[in-house]
């Protein structure tokens, strides 16, 4: 669909084409207005799963069935146990309710959404879309040495102080400030304050406030804030923090946004302070924005990425993401570690 007017339509054509452009929220300026509340939850993968292989559509047939395999995983996850059957499943995403995670939670309390989405009137097999196999280029070797070291830092606890085991010189729970961004509540997980804004698994809310000089986006996980300077230039390159520095400039109708000056955490997971992310922003209609992005960071992969999917409009707001409720558990996570040393010592003086 194209907004512009073209010479040479037909006068039935081109009061179509005015129309449709008379159907998108304006500013007093004549800028679209993104100004709104966005569920962005959907069952469509980030990553195509490998066997579509180059296939960006899906078939009716073929959505459905997604959205079935998702009852059927969400109706596993939130049976009882069963001696006979074992546990419930795992998602294998990581996110809290996975069997034997202490303290997860069920899909009950979960929002991956109802269905995938739609874009040029067909169904989608992921949310990337370059490289043309759907799934992010391959990382460098540099960037997969930091990604075995932090696995290493991330094992399934069983009960045993392996870091004394191993004689680290720093275990992983010695201090509160080495654990992950996210488990300290600092910020969201899976990227979902961006850039690039991707679905997580639940708190999928979005909220744009758009002004002349500035956008910001709200966002529900962990209550995250993206300000959006309009026609600036970028802050110093030692001026750094997790969201980057975004600028916004307008090309035509599409807002087109560039984040650089990265700290050396982004909220995208496993890049590099060398990140630089571009975004577009662009209505649809009324209720719809079609989100792009383009994703460069030559020391984590060996090419760029890009994606796109559709932010519909919801009635619902925003909540209050409390978390950690100050990291209180922290005190918990800490304490427990240092059980689990004394216990280990215990058995070694034993022997």
């Amino acid at each position: 669909m194209t907004h512009r007017i073209t010479f040479g339509l037909s006068p039935l054509l081109l009061g179509w084409t005015l129309a449709v452009a008379a159907d998108i929220p304006r500013t007093p300026s004549g800028k679209p207005d993104l100004s709104g509340t966005y569920d962005i939850a959907t069952l469509t993968p980030l990553e195509r799963p490998e066997e579509y292989g180059e296939r960006l559509t899906l078939t009716d047939a073929e959505a459905v069935a997604v959205v079935d395999r998702e009852l059927q995983r969400r109706a596993d996850r939130n049976a009882p146990s069963d001696p006979e059957r074992g546990a419930p499943p795992d998602g294998g995403d990581g996110s809290p309710g996975s069997a034997g995670n202490v303290g997860g939670y069920n899909s009950f309390w979960l929002d991956r959404g109802s269905g995938g989405f739609k874009l040029d009137g067909t169904w989608r097999t992921s949310i990337i879309t370059d490289p043309k196999n759907g799934r992010k280029p391959p990382m460098t070797a540099a960037a997969k040495q930091r990604a075995e070291a932090r696995a290493e830092l991330s094992r399934t606890n069983t009960g045993v102080a392996w870091w004394v085991e191993e004689g680290l010189e720093q275990g992983p729970y010695d201090d509160p400030e080495i654990r992950p961004l996210a488990e300290r509540c600092l910020l969201g997980f899976g990227s979902t304050a961006g850039p690039p804004m991707l679905p997580v698994a639940y708190n999928n809310v979005k909220r744009i406030v758009q002004t002349e000089d500035h956008v910001m986006i709200l966002v529900e996980m962990v209550h995250d804030v993206r300000i959006i300077r309009m026609n600036a230039e970028h802050a110093p390159d030692d001026v750094r923090s997790w969201l980057g520095d975004s600028i916004g400039r307008w090309e035509g109708d599409t807002l087109v946004v560039e984040t650089t000056n990265f700290n050396d955490s982004p909220s995208l997971s496993g890049a590099s302070r060398d990140l630089r992310v571009t975004e577009w922003f662009t209505r649809l209609d009324g209720q719809t924005l079609r989100y792009r992005f383009r994703v460069e960071d030559p020391s984590v992969w060996t090419a760029p990425w890009s994606g796109e999917y559709v932010w519909p409009a919801t009635g619902n707001r925003l909540y209050e993401y409390a978390c950690h409720e100050a990291n209180y558990s922290f005190g918990g996570i800490l304490r427990g570690a240092r059980i689990l040393e004394k216990e280990l010592l215990g058995k070694k003086g034993d022997d």
